[in-house]
């Protein structure tokens, strides 16, 4: 069941209780180490003090030190302010991995806000459904994208979504919107204005789980800042590195890097859209110290040939993570860089769970490594009961980096916790004798196409609305660049058969973005179900294996 508030006081209060942490927990994550006075606004003021005059942003179009990105924060916030936008309101932000994204979320964090990503594919339905649920009261869009305008989809839902005061568009004037160049040409902010505290939210992000809605996971300063700080010094980030990421700052992999970046004074090299031709020339033009990427932007890569032609010697560090990495791919690139590959294994409600370590290069290719700083791991049977070492079971987490619970969803809640508190994540693995996570599989349904996971019963709710579906099925089948793509089990009515193509433009045409269209059409005479109607979903998976 979705909680209902009856206004914005009692919406925001409720995001604040949500990452609210039991006392005795509190105090022995503050007494290890493991939080502190940690939040954005801290970590760039001393970056400025530190590196001022050095790079934060490397682009295409130049360079922005850390002081002059204080300086159009400030700016930004007090623009902020002036929209209405106050301590605990989400802000939805809907933009490409560039500097205003980077400013906008320091900038909502500098006022006490709360950063919701969109992703840049997901279109007009799929953005209501999610600034309904976060109950965002900004949204911070383009004017274009592509062949639409995401802020123009936004302004048509205006009367659907009562909690949303205003709209700011990047790039052109837009109408129904105020222009971002408003904010940047605000007054900075009084640096007396106060500051958010560790323990407040900041990130309210959505992933999609075992229901047909997407769920949101908020993130309080301390938890998810605190990891970062772990992952930072068992990996020795410094003022030195330029990190790339390819996964759009719209994802928590996006954002971490950001984190990594601000905590040592490093700078993000911005990278807007993922292209692998793009991917490679930023490797060669900007040489990166450190890439974070999912095995799907590699392989991409390796397919077009472009890894081979790209030098790849500046990079000390690849982070992988998202879905497991062929061990092929992990010797392709460690063969052409200087230092080391990581695979790390985390998820939007804890960021980064394990990781290999500098001179793990074999286990890379095999496992993710050991547990986090702070992170507890155990692998269960069926019963919950603790496996012993190497054997399969269902994995489950606990420790400071771990959210409390999903934004008014107290169904998923009692889900997806145990009674003693572990987070039950779905995935299947084992943990051998050195304590090193495997991860095997997953327990639920899920797509997990290049590390961008959904629910396919949201697409097959959907295309029952097509004419000539009368059931239908989605599952996932094995693919050499991407991990998996979606197929698409469909026993018609009696007209004709649907087209591949014919689903694609319904479902186009329903608002579902690019990435959620099935990839494979099959049509069948029956469904195979179970005596209760259930869909045997590994069948179809074994009918793909024959054809």
């Amino acid at each position: 069941m979705i909680e209902r508030f009856p206004d914005e006081a009692a919406a925001r209060e409720a995001l604040f209780d949500a990452v609210r942490y039991p006392p005795e927990a509190e105090e022995a994550f503050v007494r290890a180490g493991l939080w502190a006075d940690d939040t954005l606004s801290r970590w760039l003021a001393r970056a400025v003090a530190e590196h001022g005059g050095r790079p934060a942003l490397v682009a295409a179009d130049g360079v922005i030190t850390y002081r002059a990105l204080a300086e159009r924060v400030a700016r930004v916030a007090q623009g902020l302010l002036q929209l209405g936008v106050g301590r605990g309101d989400v802000v939805a932000v809907q933009l490409p991995s560039t500097a205003e994204f980077l400013v906008l979320y320091l900038a909502i964090a500098r006022i006490g806000a709360v950063t919701t990503t969109i992703h840049m594919p997901y279109r007009a339905e799929e953005i209501r459904q999610l600034l309904a649920h976060g109950q965002a009261k900004l949204f911070v869009g383009t004017s274009h994208f592509k062949d639409r305008s995401p802020v123009a989809d936004v302004v048509s839902l205006r009367d659907r979504l009562p909690r949303l005061g205003r709209i700011v568009a990047v790039g052109a004037e837009a109408p129904g919107s105020v222009n971002y160049r408003r904010l940047e040409a605000a007054e900075p902010i009084d640096p007396d204005f106060p500051e958010p505290s560790p323990a407040d939210p900041f990130l309210l992000l959505f992933t999609s789980g075992t229901s047909a809605s997407p769920k949101a996971v908020p993130l309080a300063y301390r938890v998810t800042l605190g990891n970062s700080r772990m992952v930072a010094r068992e990996l020795v980030f410094g003022s030195d590195d330029l990190i790339l990421s390819a996964a759009p700052f719209t994802h928590l992999f996006g954002l971490y890097g950001i984190h990594l970046a601000l905590l040592r004074g490093g700078a993000m090299l911005l990278m807007p859209s993922f292209t692998p031709a793009e991917l490679a020339a930023k490797i060669a033009d900007f040489r990166p110290t450190v890439l974070l990427s999912a095995p799907a932007h590699m392989a991409n890569m390796a397919q077009s040939g472009l890894l081979d032609a790209t030098d790849l010697s500046s990079l000390r560090m690849v982070v992988s993570s998202g879905a497991p990495c062929p061990p092929e791919l992990v010797d392709l690139m460690t063969a052409r860089m200087r230092g080391d590959f990581v695979s790390q294994w985390g998820m939007t409600e804890l960021q980064a769970g394990s990781f290999t370590r500098p001179g793990d290069r074999i286990a890379a290719a095999t496992s993710v490594g050991r547990a986090c700083p702070g992170v507890e791991l155990r692998v269960t049977d069926a019963e919950l009961h603790p496996c012993p070492p190497e054997t399969e079971g269902e994995l489950q987490v606990r420790g400071s980096p771990v959210f409390r619970g999903y934004f008014r969803n107290e169904s998923a809640n009692r889900l997806s916790f145990t009674a003693d508190g572990w987070f039950r994540t779905g995935d299947l693995a084992l943990i051998d004798a050195a304590g090193v996570l495997h991860i095997t599989g997953r327990t639920k349904n899920i797509i997990n196409r290049g590390g961008v996971k959904y629910n396919p019963i949201e697409i097959e709710a959907l295309l029952l609305g097509h004419p000539a579906v009368g059931e239908v099925a989605i599952v996932a089948y094995p693919d050499a660049v991407l991990g998996e793509k979606a197929c698409c089990f469909v026993v018609p009515t009696d007209g004709d058969e649907p087209s591949l193509k014919d689903l694609c433009q319904f479902l186009t045409a329903k608002g579902v973005s690019k990435q959620k269209l099935p990839e494979r059409l099959e049509i069948i005479e029956e469904m195979p179900v179970t005596p209760t109607r259930k869909v045997i979903r590994s069948k179809l998976q074994e009918r793909l294996k024959q054809v």
